[in-house]
């Protein structure tokens, strides 16, 4: 477990409210657990920005996901109440159970892949589900659709998710169907709001230019087939090991965990 992890689960197990709020012990202790939260958002704000000058992009046209997976709440409420706003989540459980528990105002993405059978417990679960970004095939389309029109919610954004790197492990569509599953969002699910594409890099990140590179090439064949402006097709690359660089590369959505909020936990076996 990490120390930021650490202290905030000591501080809301072992006392009351009242005793969090009235001993000088949890005080301080809230106090640097949210000190190293908020520390860690601003270094990386800081280096999205750094990045972006260096491109001579834009700063604020470049959104950062606070990626939450396996992390409690109080850690998330951390990150909030530093000023962010923007949270995703992999697993459809984690994100039903925290998002009732945060404000209303928070942006959440859902990022991770995505059932058929998911889809209602997620779109009911969250009501301020803000995007998914991990459309890859015509199936989940078309269920989402369907779930966004029952439910009656406004239309959702959805990312079309591309396996830029080829290896079988990840989802996506081949770079080779992409324009196809866009223009089947954006033709057939009226609910659902075509922003951009999505990918994963590969774990070695020596090899990550080339499947941003490869992302950025679909889209502009896509931007082409569609008719529309690049700046209108989002591109959501890079992660903790390699946002950086995937800002460099024109990157509008970064996907950051770890680097801010410590090491991933997942139970023991």
């Amino acid at each position: 477990m990490n120390n930021l992890e650490a202290v905030v689960r000591q501080d809301s197990h072992s006392a009351t409210p009242a005793e969090q709020s009235s001993t000088p012990e949890m005080a301080a202790a809230a106090s640097a657990a949210e000190g190293m939260a908020a520390a860690a958002l601003r270094s990386v704000l800081q280096r999205v920005n750094q990045a972006a000058e260096r491109s001579s992009r834009q700063a604020d046209r470049i959104r950062v996901v606070a990626v939450s997976k396996t992390k409690p709440v109080p850690l998330l409420r951390q990150v909030y109440d530093a000023g962010h706003r923007f949270f995703g989540e992999n697993y459809v459980q984690e994100i039903v159970e925290k998002a009732p528990q945060l404000p209303e105002n928070i942006e959440w993405h859902f990022i991770g892949n995505l059932q058929s059978n998911k889809v209602k417990p997620l779109l009911t679960g969250v009501p301020n589900l803000a995007m998914v970004e991990t459309v890859d095939d015509e199936k989940i389309a078309n269920h989402l659709d369907r779930a966004i029109g029952n439910i009656g919610r406004k239309p959702l954004k959805v990312l079309v998710q591309v396996n830029t790197s080829g290896e079988e492990s990840k989802y996506g569509v081949e770079p080779s169907g992409v324009v196809e599953l866009a223009k089947h969002v954006r033709t057939n699910c009226p609910n659902l709001e075509f922003c951009g594409l999505m990918t994963i890099g590969m774990p070695d990140y020596t090899s990550t230019p080339e499947n941003f590179k490869t992302l950025a090439n679909c889209r502009t064949e896509v931007c082409k087939a569609l008719g529309i402006a690049e700046e209108q097709c989002e591109l959501s690359m890079g992660m903790s090991g390699d946002f950086e660089l995937a800002v460099e590369m024109g990157s509008t959505n970064v996907r950051v965990g770890s680097t801010i909020f410590g090491a991933r936990e997942y139970p023991k076996k």
